[in-house]
């Protein structure tokens, strides 16, 4: 099949350490693009990152991913309901199997 090699530098033979860049430098890049007038490929080349790595930021930044976000009190709410009845149902099978470890475990 098609695998691909780890990333190398091509001088020395060693692994390329992978970049990670902060929410705030995302944030920034995408505002950047957008005042550009959307060039993700000029904008992308003056930060020196990949075109691929910008568009998806840019998609994420339309989905409100890279801001940040707030969830709204209803979102939180629906969470914790949720959450209430799942632990309400995995209380209940624990309870079950506790009782039936100690049927089965009678002589």
């Amino acid at each position: 099949m098609n695998e691909q090699e780890p990333r190398t530098d091509s001088a020395k033979g060693r692994k390329k350490p992978r970049r990670q860049f902060d929410a705030a430098f995302k944030q920034a890049a995408v505002e950047h693009c957008q005042r550009q007038g959307g060039s993700v490929a000029d904008t992308a080349s003056e930060l020196g990152i990949n075109y691929w790595t910008l568009r998806d930021w840019v998609d994420n930044a339309k989905a409100g991913v890279i801001t940040g976000k707030a969830s709204t009190a209803k979102d939180l709410e629906a969470e914790n309901r949720r959450l209430k009845m799942e632990l309400a149902r995995v209380t209940e099978q624990r309870d079950i199997l506790k009782k039936s470890l100690g049927i089965l475990s009678t002589p």
